[in-house]
């Protein structure tokens, strides 16, 4: 697709621009990290400088922080990065947050340890996927690790027909080269608008 997509972050359902779909809480904007992540946290998979990527309100790298740990989020929604600058005030967690598309991080010229993503990778078309992978590439240290929530093709219905659902055998094929797969786990991510949320892959990958 020539351009940006609609918005780098979690279950776009229409076409609108980055700042149109923070106007209203979006279903995905749960106040709260995911329960993948939070579990991710206590295990003590999280480590190091942390990345955010595609971070909204900035709930998983306020709980980055919240670890001690050195995080910043990446988001091209002026009004979630706002909310979460007023959040990392509100609760005193020393998180950066940066207006910064996620398919071009090597022009934060930083390089980080852990990166987060939760509904992110979906959204992507396949230059794009490619062009974030290689992003990502520039970013990760080595032997840095990459947590991905994405949307599952074991998702029933129509309801996001905006959102690609993820096979598991695009995920291996997307990271065949430089990066080991740790784990493909199915998941789900939480939202306001269903109390069964919706189904997912946690993806563990180490960049090698």
């Amino acid at each position: 697709m020539a351009g940006p997509p609609p918005h780098p972050h979690t279950c776009a359902t229409s076409p609108k621009g980055p700042e149109d779909l923070y106007l209203t809480p979006p279903p995905w904007d749960i106040g709260r990290p995911q329960p993948a992540f939070l579990a991710l946290a206590a295990a003590g998979a999280i480590r190091g400088q942390v990345l955010d990527v595609g971070c909204g309100t900035g709930e998983h790298a306020l709980m980055a922080a919240g670890l001690g740990l050195d995080a910043t989020g990446v988001d091209l929604a002026s009004l979630a990065l706002e909310t979460a600058e007023r959040k990392a005030r509100d609760r005193r967690r020393p998180a950066r947050f940066l207006h910064q598309d996620a398919r071009h991080l090597a022009e934060l010229d930083e390089s980080f340890d852990t990166v987060l993503d939760c509904g992110l990778f979906h959204i992507f078309t396949d230059d794009d996927r490619a062009a974030f992978v290689d992003s990502l590439r520039s970013v990760l240290t080595p032997g840095g690790r990459y947590f991905m929530l994405c949307f599952s093709d074991r998702q029933p219905g129509d309801n996001w027909p905006r959102v690609h659902r993820v096979k598991r055998e695009e995920i291996t094929a997307t990271f065949a080269d430089g990066w080991r797969i740790d784990s493909i786990e199915a998941s789900t991510i939480d939202i306001t608008t269903d109390p069964d949320g919706i189904r997912a892959w946690l993806v563990a990958l180490t960049r090698i």
